[in-house]
């Protein structure tokens, strides 16, 4: 056998043979190399000579396919396209050459969101580039600048969209900002108005003091933020024998809250007492704010934590608390009388004793769950205490105009003045236990990185439970109607259906209006009062953005 091998090694007839001509491929033009940086513009181009897209669509209608139409979920207009819109765009032209090569008319009509915050943004940095401010600018030439800018970005846009090869109707692509579809938005919002799904009202939103705006949820992102903690002491004025001469202590990350703070939220499954102060911590390098004999309210579960805070060395349980109907008084009272108002204690659900003081400090411009429990509890004044700057209202006294957040320059996003001083005037006044500081997770603007805030402010609702009593929908609400059409809409990838069922599903209504100068404008008068005009402008007219939730999110500033 060896023999036999070296034999077939050695055979004149194998050596040196060229074995590419035993392999046997297909013939083709192709060249071996593509050359596709040179082949691709060509092949775009010829696509173009030809209208591809227009002719695969003239071709099918004549022969009667039925129509598939694809919608276009339309990009901001404010830069170059980056990778996320070619993936978006690429993903949509999958879906349309698919389409076509399965028999259907394929319609796709591109567009472009020409209006709200990320087109102010870019205008108000270029200004700030220039050494202006937008309060400096004049709105018709604020918002001329937005829609010029917006139109220099569809144009380049457009060009990187063809140029990636997106069979597409782009000589008849749409804007929000095209009159027409103005005009169209305007007459869908007027349904609103006449089937009474419309209204005004007031109350806490997520609020960026930075871009001078309401924030939907998708705008809000989580980031580690250090925060003031405050330990205050609200004295009872109404209540249970051992309650009258005690101070209820509520806890807070947000001092600069207190001034519009208007009740006590305490949950009615939690055991409460009343503690007197027997003696403080001794070698301490300061003086406790805390006083032996001092008597103060909090859940059985936290006062060891709460006393810890406050110096505390030693103290005596006197008796159980029962807080329903028990009044305290605000603790700036004493400075100014007009905190001279009674601070009444309310149950509500979302008071836990897994942290602070088994209390929670309400006030109802300034959080979700605060809103809530005070109109559950029939009260519908709602106090204006922070401007659009994120600054007290002139009219708030001892705070006026001190802002919480800095808006301007290298300290923008930080905070200023407003918490020190509502510390100091708590010191002033008797009404600070203690105080310290948190790391914990809270909400930024995605777009500023700038922490954000809770802010009432009044704006433009659409109720999601009225009934719409319409030919077309009868007696059902607008969420039945949505939640009908979110069952029969079909969704790709499955989760895309429950992200937007659970959002529909928990909105007590839809908030459509934001306080800015570039968007659509929402058109109607009142019928008593001609004179009564809907100025406020939409930031995103393609779609309704939510208002907060009924509950917190998690990592919400803790309150």
């Amino acid at each position: 056998m060896a023999d036999d091998a070296e034999k077939r090694t050695a055979s004149p007839e194998t050596a040196g043979r060229d074995y590419r001509e035993t392999v046997f491929l297909p013939q083709t033009d192709f060249p071996m190399r593509a050359g596709l940086p040179q082949k691709e513009p060509q092949i775009l181009a010829k696509w173009d000579e030809i209208g591809l897209y227009h002719a695969a669509r003239k071709a099918r209608q004549a022969a009667g396919a039925p129509l598939f139409v694809l919608h276009d979920g339309p990009p901001y207009a404010n830069g170059a396209i980056h990778i996320g819109h070619a993936l978006q765009k690429t993903l949509k032209d999958f879906v349309v050459r698919s389409r076509f090569a399965m028999g259907y008319d394929v319609d796709f009509v591109p567009g472009w969101d020409c209006h709200g915050l990320p087109i102010e943004w870019k205008i108000e940095e270029e200004l700030r580039s220039k050494g202006r401010r937008k309060d400096e600018v004049s709105k018709a030439e604020f918002r001329e600048k937005c829609r010029a800018y917006a139109g220099q970005w569809i144009d380049v846009q457009r060009d990187g969209f063809k140029r990636l090869g997106v069979l597409a109707d782009w000589e008849n692509r749409y804007a929000t900002m095209d009159y027409g579809s103005e005009a169209a938005i305007v007459a869908e919002f007027h349904k609103f108005v006449a089937s009474n799904q419309l209204y005004r009202g007031s109350k806490p939103v997520m609020w960026s003091p930075v871009e001078r705006t309401a924030l939907a949820d998708a705008e809000v992102e989580y980031h580690d933020h250090v925060s003031p903690t405050i330990w205050v002491k609200f004295p009872v004025t109404q209540g249970s024998d051992a309650a009258r001469g005690a101070s209820v202590v509520i806890w807070t990350t947000t001092p600069w809250t207190i001034p519009a703070n208007r009740a006590i939220a305490y949950n009615e499954s939690i055991a409460y007492g009343a503690y007197q102060v027997e003696a403080l911590e001794e070698g301490l390098e300061f003086e406790p704010w805390a006083k032996p004999g001092d008597r103060l309210i909090v859940a059985d579960k936290l006062a060891e934590e709460v006393f810890k805070a406050a110096k505390i060395g030693k103290w005596r349980r006197i008796e159980t608390i029962d807080c329903q109907g028990m009044v305290c008084a605000h603790p700036l009272a004493a400075l100014d009388t007009h905190y001279a108002f009674s601070v009444p204690l309310l149950a509500g659900d979302h008071v836990t004793e897994e942290a602070g003081t088994g209390f929670v400090h309400t006030a109802p411009g300034h959080g979700a769950d605060d809103y809530v429990v005070w109109m559950a509890h029939g009260h519908r004044e709602i106090p204006e205490t922070v401007d659009a700057d994120g600054a007290y209202y002139p009219h708030v006294p001892l705070f006026g105009g001190l802002k919480v957040l800095e808006t301007e320059g290298k300290k923008a996003g930080k905070f200023g003045p407003a918490n020190p001083a509502v510390i100091e005037k708590l010191i002033e006044a008797g009404g600070l236990l203690a105080r310290g500081r948190l790391e914990h997770s809270y909400p930024h603007s995605w777009r500023s990185k700038a922490p954000v805030i809770f802010r009432n402010t009044p704006q433009w609702f659409i109720r999601m439970d009225e009934p719409l009593d319409t030919p077309q929908h009868g007696a059902r609400t607008l969420r039945e109607t949505a939640l009908e059409a979110i069952e029969a809409t079909a969704f790709y990838p499955e989760a895309g259906r429950n992200r937007i069922r659970t959002m529909v599903e928990s909105r007590p209504d839809w908030l459509i209006s934001r306080q800015r100068a570039w968007g659509a404008p929402l058109a109607c008068s009142s019928t008593r009062r001609r004179t009564s005009r809907c100025t406020t402008k939409r930031s995103t007219p393609a779609s309704l953005r939510p208002s907060p939730p009924k509950a917190p999110t998690p990592g919400s500033p803790v309150r």
